[in-house]
């Protein structure tokens, strides 16, 4: 007892800033988790939450003193760090690779892993250098206020871009779970997506939201990781037991024989061209929603927020050995981002998605594998949404009223605001696309490219200007704008593009 006393009297001098009831709350579920760090690792969710309280504004300055010694194991560090890496991003990515190719995703997915490694690496650097191990802390030394804010906005973003995809989720799959048990139809109210998100919002994730210490939902994001592995499995061995072309293709394609009075038998007809342009894989495909593929990449390889709460806790520290554990992550991410996109895009070809589970409900509704899948995935990202939640909550908190004491009423004002406002965006944007594509052009841009290599460039002074690493850190900078805004202005075409044809189409 005498110990931890000591430690919270050693933290306090390294806060900053007034802070309030709520943030002594957050800063005691920063503690609790650290009295048993292995648990509280696996309250990170894809979103990169670890730790996620100290990524508040009030809770930037909290870092350990220097003599502190991390017990996580290589091991043990790796699966936590792929449990960061991994989450609802695996969804979109076969909707990337037919938007890309085969050729183009995979030479894609290579760099962007190559450039979120070297993103870590600039990141171990700079903290090595800038005696920090807290992101937003890193921008307060470089920058100030404004290095703070870019840090702990984008974090926010990422975090709302991450529970809107949960959410998303929730209202795609849970229709087709519900229908699968009931038997009802698309128009009846409780089948209806829109209501049931509003449903499960109300009635599951905001009291749990509402909640001061969650430490409770400590095995989510293990549970999280352990869901998009039986996925990834499903989707392999659905491959072999879905035909191609798909059911509802020769439905279609039968109708159109019979139109035409051609014989189906005929094994000369259209099925034969029909069938090859629908069943073989394209290497290299260029359209109006390729756009997407290097946000939806971003978005699922960022974790950045999650290397230096990581570092911090790794057993016999150094920036060597972390850097391995980003390595052995990374890899492991990337051999299963590509299984899974490879076989989901082989599955459907031109017509999947943009996100995948969904996809095998046109086809197959009842499938007993698929509909425990669904399940098992519903009820993580359900419970990983206060997760996520929780540290938006605490920024808006001690942005908005840094000195007040605690208050239940604002506490819940901010709760119902964040997730009224997340889920009229579920409802409002038309696909989790959009979602992957602005997330990641902005907030995930931001955190890999952008605010990695700034850091660097300041905060590292024993390299000049004119060294290799300062000028590949700069480069890294110029190219992290170039595809933020190459991104985001091909995509805003791309949404004026849909509208005018949604227009045109209202005005038929």
């Amino acid at each position: 007892m005498s110990s931890e006393k000591h430690l919270r009297t050693e933290m306090k001098p390294l806060s900053y800033g007034h802070e309030d009831s709520s943030s002594s709350n957050s800063n005691e579920y920063v503690y609790q988790g650290m009295k048993d760090r292995i648990h509280f690792k696996l309250s990170l969710s894809h979103t990169h939450t670890l730790l996620s309280p100290r990524h508040g504004l009030s809770s930037v300055p909290v870092c350990f003193p220097p003599q502190h010694q991390g017990n996580a194991s290589f091991g043990m560090s790796v699966f936590n760090l792929g449990n960061a890496i991994m989450g609802s991003g695996i969804l979109g990515l076969s909707y990337a690779m037919a938007n890309t190719g085969i050729a183009l995703f995979v030479i894609l997915l290579v760099a962007v892993a190559i450039f979120s490694l070297y993103s870590v690496h600039l990141l171990l650097k700079t903290a090595n250098e800038g005696g920090a191990l807290v992101y937003e802390h890193l921008g307060y030394k470089a920058f100030g206020i404004p290095g703070k804010l870019a840090a702990s906005c984008s974090i926010t973003m990422q975090n709302i871009g991450a529970m809107s995809s949960y959410l998303y989720i929730v209202k795609y799959e849970l229709p087709i779970v519900i229908q699968a048990f009931t038997g009802a139809s698309d128009k009846e109210w409780y089948a209806n997506g829109d209501y049931l998100v509003l449903l499960v919002s109300v009635v599951i994730i905001l009291p749990l939201s509402l909640l001061r210490n969650l430490g409770y939902l400590g095995y989510t994001s293990g549970l999280s990781l352990l869901c998009m592995v039986f996925f990834l499995i499903v989707v392999i061995i659905k491959k072999f037991q879905i035909p191609c072309p798909l059911p509802n293709e020769l439905n279609a394609l039968n109708e159109t024989l019979k139109s035409s009075n051609a014989s189906l038998l005929d094994s000369n007809t259209t099925a034969t061209d029909y069938s090859d342009d629908t069943c073989r894989p394209k290497y290299f495909v260029f359209n109006s929603q390729t756009v997407y593929a290097v946000p939806i990449l971003t978005f699922a390889f960022v974790c950045h927020p999650a290397i230096l709460p990581m570092y911090e806790e790794l057993k016999d520290r150094s920036r060597r050995r972390m850097q391995g554990v980003a390595n052995v992550s990374f890899l492991a991410m990337f051999i299963m981002y590509l299984l899974a996109a490879l076989f989901g895009y082989l599955t459907f070809n031109i017509h999947v998605g943009p996100e995948l589970l969904h996809t095998y409900a046109r086809y197959y509704k009842s499938d007993v594998l698929l509909l425990i899948v669904r399940l098992a995935v519903l009820t993580a990202v359900t419970l990983t949404v206060p997760v996520v939640l929780f540290p938006i909550r605490t920024s808006v908190n001690h942005l908005l009223c840094p000195t007040k004491n605690f208050s239940w009423v604002r506490h819940t004002a901010i709760t119902v605001g964040l997730l009224a406002g997340t889920n009229a965006m579920v409802i409002l944007v038309p696909t989790i696309k959009d979602i992957f594509g602005f997330i990641g052009a902005s907030a995930a841009a931001m955190l890999i490219f952008i605010l990695p290599s700034a850091f660097y460039l300041k905060l590292v002074k024993k390299e000049p200007m004119q060294s290799m690493q300062k000028l590949g850190a700069a480069a890294f900078l110029v190219l992290g704008f170039l595809v933020m805004i190459g991104c985001m202005s091909l995509i805003i075409v791309d949404w004026v593009h849909q509208f005018s044809n949604n227009k045109k189409s209202d005005g038929h």
